[in-house]
């Protein structure tokens, strides 16, 4: 089992800090908005599949609190290759496991996790909505700018949770579009749960982080192993074949 100390300062771009049992985990750049970043290991896409391994192989964290830094989640790229249609096939494997790694290791992690939005999340805000508790700033918006609107396939783990989140073809015009979805319509879509002014954000995740910390050890894990165990299903049977379907198609990319 890992314990904190092993791996709390191991990240460039991931800040861990846990008191009480509860973990937060916060995205950034240089201290700044976190940047998306899978053009070469070591990148946020490889170290967050590694620090959500390590986080639910310890028992320590009861609640764990994901936020990015500053007035967004995510919303910008990091360097990455001028031209991806170039990319070799072990550069697309690497990726392969590191997008299968950031999401089934997210769902392994056997203790609530709490999405404090703290701004847009234009990239991968599946991370955030998988979340068993999101809570967003007045100023977060969700949308899916990584995929279909740059020319890529949205099947890296997309196509099999938006649906799950917002039915069939809400979620086809949503990934296919780029469509923003403002805090106050994710709290009417069912998807968000508290919409709250940005100072507080963080004082209110952790206020239902205490609480949640406060119940038995063994109730809080598996309630998040029940809470997760069809949403793995839906991930083990497509987001392999997805991630490849990508892989593929970003080659005819000009």
């Amino acid at each position: 089992m890992a314990q904190l100390g092993s791996y709390q300062h191991q990240y460039k771009y991931i800040k861990l800090d846990r008191r009480d049992g509860i973990l937060q985990v916060t995205l950034h750049c240089n201290g700044g908005p976190a940047e998306w970043s899978f053009a070469e290991p070591g990148g946020l896409h490889d170290e967050l599949g590694d620090a959500f391994y390590k986080i639910g192989r310890d028992t320590d964290n009861r609640v764990v609190i994901l936020t990015g830094t500053g007035d967004s989640f995510m919303a910008k790229y990091g360097p990455g290759w001028a031209n991806p249609a170039g990319a070799t096939a072990h550069d697309w494997d690497r990726i392969r496991r590191e997008g299968r790694d950031l999401l089934m290791n997210l769902l392994d992690i056997e203790a609530p996790i709490i999405g404090a939005a703290n701004g847009p999340a234009f990239l991968h805000a599946e991370l955030l909505t998988m979340s068993d508790i999101v809570i967003a700033s007045e100023t977060a918006s969700f949308a899916d700018k990584a995929h279909a609107t740059a020319g890529v396939v949205p099947a890296d783990g997309v196509h099999v949770w938006w649906p799950m989140l917002l039915g069939m073809n809400r979620a086809r015009h949503f990934l296919l579009t780029g469509q923003e979805i403002s805090a106050a319509e994710g709290l009417a879509l069912g998807f968000v749960a508290e919409v709250v002014a940005p100072e507080r954000l963080l004082p209110r995740a952790w206020e239902v982080a205490t609480g949640l910390a406060a119940k038995p050890s063994l109730m809080l894990r598996y309630t998040r192993v029940a809470f997760t165990q069809q949403i793995k299903r839906r991930m083990l049977d497509d987001l392999g074949y997805g991630l490849m379907l990508e892989g593929v198609a970003i080659r005819d990319r000009s």
